[in-house]
């Protein structure tokens, strides 16, 4: 995958928001990524680490508060530049499919699922006339595992899985080079999340129109979700991404090398069941050096000092001979 010309590349991304009485939070700083033809890349962290923020400076969908710095490639088009009508009309839906953290309030209420899709099929597609458009429409249900039998319902008529199959039936009509899934699985069950994940997979295996590769970026804190479908891994502490991995060495061996990610691997139920111990620091107060230095049980003086940039943010990282957990 490292041959491929990226379908998104990602460089020296930041956001900060400016607050009342000049205050400055830094959601993101200096992020840098590249996500692969037929590559799922899974972005992973704890709430309020800055993932939903990236994923938004992608859209342009910041509030205007919002400032941003860097470079994300999609192509040739540079989306932190990009004015509004090119993101409207090119990127959202064409270019880049989402799959929104919450399903429900992306749909409109007032309409059946069945006439959300076939305006987006007319929207997205060369696709015209009536029988067309319903064909059309059932065919994107089809592919998103949602059920003919419910397409004729509201929203409101829909279990949280079901709402969550007819977003993603939405963002896959567009056949976009880009599937960006923020917090797909949230509210699921664990069968709905397996389920829901393998078809965002799925979506990335299939080349698409024309052959040309799809990309999925899965924005998630949902562990095993990321371990079931993701090729690599990034992960985000305090909005920085502070270890860029391959996924199976990540999850089996020899397993992260940040301290904070192996932290967030012990934490689940069928490894160590042991929490992180602290909290994660304010992102408009950030301490010096290393933001983790605090909840470590590696640190020293040198964490004091910003890390080293690289593959793994971290002074002290774990190397494959260390046996320690």
């Amino acid at each position: 995958m490292e041959s491929m010309t990226p379908v998104l590349s990602v460089r020296g991304l930041s956001v900060r928001f400016l607050m009342p009485g000049g205050r400055r939070v830094a959601a993101v700083a200096d992020a840098r990524f590249d996500v692969a033809p037929g590559e799922c890349l899974a972005l992973i962290g704890e709430s309020g680490c800055g993932k939903s923020v990236l994923a938004s400076a992608l859209l342009g969908l910041l509030p205007g508060n919002a400032q941003t710095a860097g470079s994300a490639l999609l192509g040739d088009l540079d989306l932190l530049t990009a004015g509004e009508r090119a993101l409207a009309r090119t990127v959202r839906g064409r270019l880049i499919g989402l799959v929104p953290q919450s399903p429900a309030a992306h749909l409109t209420p007032v309409r059946t699922v069945r006439s959300q899709l076939e305006e987006t099929v007319a929207a997205l597609t060369a696709t015209r006339g009536r029988a067309a458009l319903r064909a059309a429409a059932e065919a994107a249900a089809e592919r998103a595992a949602f059920p003919a039998d419910h397409l004729d319902r509201h929203p409101h008529q829909l279990s949280g899985g079901l709402a969550q199959r007819a977003a993603t039936a939405l963002a896959l009509v567009g056949d976009a080079p880009l599937l960006l899934a923020d917090e797909p699985t949230t509210g699921l069950d664990r069968d709905l999340v397996d389920r829901t994940a393998d078809e965002l997979r799925r979506h990335v295996d299939d080349p698409g129109q024309g052959g040309r590769g799809r990309a999925l970026l899965m924005i998630t804190h949902d562990l095993a979700a990321a371990e079931r479908i993701a090729d690599r891994v990034a992960v985000m502490y305090a909005g920085r991404i502070v270890e860029l991995a391959d996924a199976a060495a990540f999850f089996g061996s020899p397993g992260p090398r940040h301290p904070y990610s192996r932290g967030l691997l012990q934490a689940l139920p069928d490894r160590a069941f042991t929490p992180i111990p602290g909290m994660p620091p304010e992102l408009g107060d950030l301490p010096a050096g290393c933001a983790f230095a605090a909840r470590c049980d590696r640190v020293t003086d040198t964490c004091a000092t910003e890390p080293p940039a690289g593959t793994v943010a971290c002074h002290h990282p774990h190397v494959p001979e260390d046996v320690r957990a």
